[in-house]
């Protein structure tokens, strides 16, 4: 038997036919995804521009203006704290001063009325009479 090689070369032309069908098929589809990609791409970076960075820049103006109280809020956090503690020292001062003062004043008065009771004490003692001549008399 003679072998028949028409079948065998149309069954392999069809199969490279497809074949060849196959990679344009993966081709179209790769060039396809390239310009899906790039149009995506294209999408996004629009979106970026005309979205994104407008907030963006309006949010790094906020964290600027946030930065800049922060940064006022803590000078004056500190100067308040220094004139509280400035403060607090001249009222310590001031206390310190007024008791010293007081005690100075106060220790002259219980001075002077020592004095007197010790005089009123001296003169009783000099005017009462002895205690044995209350039964003579």
């Amino acid at each position: 038997m003679q072998p028949d090689l028409g079948t065998t070369n149309l069954l392999l032309g069809i199969m490279a036919v497809v074949s060849v069908l196959e990679a344009l098929v993966v081709i179209g589809i790769g060039v396809a995804g390239w310009v899906i990609y790039r149009r995506v791409i294209d999408l996004v970076d629009g979106l970026e521009r005309q979205h994104i960075a407008p907030v963006r820049a309006r949010i790094e103006r906020i964290l600027d203006d946030v930065k800049g109280v922060t940064g006022k809020v803590k000078e004056e956090t500190e100067r308040v704290d220094y004139a509280i503690r400035a403060t607090m020292d001249r009222v310590d001062d001031t206390a310190d001063r007024v008791r010293a003062n007081v005690r100075a004043q106060s220790s002259r008065i219980v001075g002077f009325i020592r004095g007197m009771r010790a005089v009123i004490a001296w003169t009783r003692s000099q005017h009462q009479p002895p205690a044995g001549a209350a039964g003579r008399v």
